[in-house]
């Protein structure tokens, strides 16, 4: 608890019941992209009093500090991840919605040389693939 309590303070944020539940969730480890609505299923889950709106209140002075970033992949809820300043891209399973994140250098390498050939520098991206299992059948 003592650690939430200093990253609270440190991007400005009074220290209060709901977000420092809503930061433990988000650490405790286990998933990494939470929409807003399992965030309060797992507060009901625990007997928490928190509500719905106070989750969403929170998220949003969550990015708005960058503890968390808000990612809106297609065709699904907004997903939320702590902002651990490490630069990675996302593949989104379309027949479940599993967030899998992964890094490539060699896609950097390749972005970073594409933006190079038309005479510019990246100043940042974000790169989704939206991927079925080899296995499964094209709905």
């Amino acid at each position: 608890m003592e650690q939430e309590s200093k990253e609270l303070r440190k991007a400005g944020l009074k220290v209060t019941h709901p977000r420092m539940r809503i930061l433990q969730l988000f650490e405790e480890g286990g998933v990494r992209h939470l929409t807003a609505e399992d965030i309060y299923k797992r507060m009901l889950d625990n007997q928490e009093d928190i509500g719905l709106a106070t989750v969403y209140r929170v998220l949003t002075q969550f990015e708005a500090a960058g503890i968390v970033v808000k990612h809106n992949f297609e065709g699904g809820q907004a997903v939320y991840e702590l902002d651990r300043g490490e630069h990675h891209d996302h593949m989104i399973d379309v027949d479940n919605g599993k967030v899998i994140e992964f890094f490539s250098a060699e896609i950097e390498r390749l972005q970073n040389d594409i933006a190079d050939q038309h005479g510019y520098v990246i100043e940042g991206h974000s790169l989704v693939l939206y991927v079925r299992s080899k296995g499964a059948k094209r709905t």
